[in-house]
């Protein structure tokens, strides 16, 4: 058998050799590139403890508030078994992650247009696929995202509810997690429960709360005290309370017409609540940002799922 690369092999050197040093001088905070990079992509996880507290109305309603305050946002519904963005926002997506993964189509190409100019990835099972992936579909894979790199000022990733491997994955990955949780005690103890797992088996240390289906700010309030009260009793983690949406009859109607509530009602209390949650992640990007941007995502995540 001969010692010689193939061709594939070879341009995989290349592609790796390149990406390293791409990577090596954005991580030089002195270097041209690693300032650029310091304002790059800003990519956001989405999750909660349990399911059914309205964590995806949530992430689309989120977006587009963040997209009226001119932040360009791009969306990956990251849901393997509930995946339900573009059923919320009236969206029929023909392509998904498994296209792009297949080699059929660019990531390009999938992206659909959602309203106020938010963009989304379809994942479908294509998040599942990545855990098989080869190096030379990983590495390409991470080229077709240099595309959206420069594209886009924020990632949001809608993850399943729960503590899956799936959750974890894209949990871990991103630079900030977002917990939603409303006033129910179990979606407390759930909430709870996903922390811990993420702080004591992750190290992860800095998690954001909103409270949804609050009845008021007060109502909001006691919940977040609720959990950074048993999460400081027994967990070494910084807890920051982002905000909170109120119960609002609009949301429902709006989810029945399948449209976003910031979209159908922008007058409406729910929509003020996202707007003023929009302002407050904006003002407190530079907060904990520690991790990289989406290709330090996506690689992390391949790197989780027992790649190379």
């Amino acid at each position: 058998m001969s010692t010689v690369p193939g061709t594939g092999d070879q341009a995989d050197t290349l592609r790796q050799m390149a990406r390293t040093a791409k990577l090596s001088q954005k991580a030089d905070p002195h270097s041209a590139a690693g300032l650029a990079d310091q304002q790059g992509i800003r990519v956001i996880s989405v999750t909660s403890g349990k399911g059914g507290v309205g964590k995806s109305n949530v992430v689309s309603n989120l977006a587009i508030a963040l997209s009226a305050q001119g932040k360009k946002v791009l969306l990956i519904d990251a849901d393997l078994g509930l995946g339900n963005l573009d059923v919320l926002l009236g969206l029929s997506p023909v392509y998904n992650l498994n296209h792009v993964l297949n080699g059929e189509k660019s990531i390009i190409d999938i992206l659909i247009d959602g309203p106020a100019g938010i963009k989304i990835i379809p994942a479908g099972s294509g998040v599942q696929e990545l855990t098989s992936l080869g190096q030379h579909e990983k590495l390409k894979l991470l080229d077709e995202l240099d595309m959206l790199e420069e594209q886009f000022d924020i990632l949001i990733v809608d993850t399943e509810a729960g503590i899956s491997e799936n959750v974890t994955y894209f949990t871990v990955a991103a630079q900030e997690i977002f917990v939603v949780v409303t006033p129910e005690p179990t979606s407390i103890t759930d909430a709870y429960a996903l922390i811990k797992l993420l702080a004591t088996r992750y190290s992860e240390h800095h998690f954001k709360v909103l409270v949804n289906m609050a009845k008021d700010s007060e109502d909001a309030l006691e919940v977040f005290r609720k959990l950074a009260n048993v999460a400081g009793r027994f967990l070494d983690i910084s807890l920051d309370y982002l905000g909170c949406v109120v119960k609002d009859e609009k949301v429902v109607e709006a989810v029945k017409r399948q449209k976003a509530v910031t979209e159908l009602f922008p007058d409406s209390e729910a929509a003020h609540c996202f707007a003023t949650i929009a302002k407050r992640v904006i003002e407190n990007k530079r907060q904990n940002r520690v991790k990289g941007n989406i290709q330090f995502f996506f690689r992390r995540m391949l790197d989780s799922a027992g790649g190379n």
